[in-house]
């Protein structure tokens, strides 16, 4: 039996996003063992399903910070996780996660097969020089030491190309980690759960789904709000905003709403695990980030059938198609917003008309998509 590691920075990414890759690989007959830090939550998961599933867990020390020495001891626990389990294949993620986990399976004896997952290399087009500076080199520094990487972008994709990987060493693009259609479908509006959050079933609702940072830029469509409160002419009162995740930028999003008096029209409700019945209320979904590698939580909106108002960056370029399922805006300009939210909550039809485009133009990211490519990278280990 191969048995296979994935090593994650952030903790319940696993279960959040790697949960196809799992089910693909026990069907390949693999044991699966899971190493991050656990002692920081990020993604709300429930341990002992998984653990029933046969998933073994190991703790490491493992920080985001580039800085932080405790990633020199995470190294050491994964050197001793792959040696002492026998692991075969290590399956990294997260810029962390693919250093330590591939500095480990370079000092390590057993020198496993590495494939690394770039949900975004944090060099791009645009990006500040420090990210170039610091991750470029450090990636392309590392990509000697891996077997397989793959992208969920087509920048990234192009990107990783020129690295020179290991002897037989291949680069592959999936278009996410995959999306479950028949969880994310068209359904009827849910007109209880509308009036379960205090919302009026004539309002106009629009929902975000992002862990609560200063990327995911949740900010700029409160000022938004806020722009569309002064507007002459404009009934702010009908506009509802629901913003799902958790994170470090809670406090600032909350001292924001109190600032604006958005307390009973903006709603903060933490990390959800209903994300279909929260999209089965919503009128628009709004994907603010800076910057995005792909971004799963639009892609399951477009599934829904719900039209997208993002921020233009290499990620929603996948899929956010200006006019056609999506309003794009500049990342930084609050009236682009504005503008896009009272377009599309003043013209229903042409709302509708962007909503019967969204689930079509999301069916390359489902899971049978994704699945079709990720059989190849672990049957080129498995079944050699």
């Amino acid at each position: 039996m191969k048995k296979i590691l994935f090593l994650t920075t952030i903790s319940g990414f696993l279960p959040q996003f790697e949960s196809n890759d799992v089910k693909l690989l026990k069907e390949m007959g693999c044991e699966i063992h899971y190493a991050s830090n656990f002692r920081n939550p990020i993604y709300t998961f429930d341990e002992e399903k998984l653990i029933e599933q046969g998933i073994i867990f190991h703790q490491i020390d493992i920080e985001k910070s580039p800085a932080s020495t405790k990633n020199l001891g995470a190294i050491k626990q994964v050197i001793n996780i792959i040696d002492g389990y026998g692991i075969d294949i290590v399956h990294c993620h997260n810029p962390m996660g693919g250093v330590v986990a591939r500095v480990a399976a370079k000092l390590c004896s057993r020198k496993p097969y590495v494939i690394y997952t770039a949900h975004g290399f944090h060099f791009y087009n645009g990006a500040p020089i420090r990210n170039w500076v610091l991750y470029y080199n450090v990636e392309k520094f590392l990509a000697r030491w891996t077997d397989q990487i793959i992208t969920i972008n087509c920048e990234d994709y192009e990107r990783a190309k020129s690295f020179r990987l290991k002897d037989g060493g291949k680069v592959a693009q999936i278009h996410s980690v995959g999306v479950d259609e028949k969880r994310f479908c068209l359904r009827e509006k849910n007109m209880a759960l509308r009036r379960s959050f205090g919302i009026p079933d004539d309002a106009f609702v629009i929902v975000t789904a992002a862990e609560l940072n200063k990327n995911k830029n949740q900010k700029i469509v409160i000022d938004a709000l806020a722009y569309l409160k002064n507007k002459k002419g404009f009934d702010i009162s009908k506009v509802y905003y629901l913003i799902c995740g958790k994170g470090p930028n809670l406090p600032v999003l909350e001292r924001q709403i109190s600032e604006y008096n958005f307390k009973s029209q903006v709603k903060l409700l933490g990390f959800r695990t209903d994300m279909p019945e929260i999209l089965s209320i919503a009128d628009v979904f709004a994907f603010p980030s800076h910057r995005e590698g792909l971004g799963i939580a639009a892609v399951e909106a477009l599934l829904c059938g719900v039209p997208l108002i993002v921020a233009d960056n290499r990620g929603t370029r996948e899929y956010a198609i200006d006019t056609v399922n999506s309003i794009v805006c500049r990342a930084d300009s609050v009236k682009d917003f504005a503008n896009a939210i009272e377009t599309l909550m003043v013209d229903k039809e042409y709302r509708h008309g962007l909503s019967m485009k969204c689930r079509q133009s999301g069916m390359v990211f489902t899971v049978h998509e994704v699945e079709k490519t990720m059989k190849k990278v672990y049957g080129a280990w498995i079944n050699r």
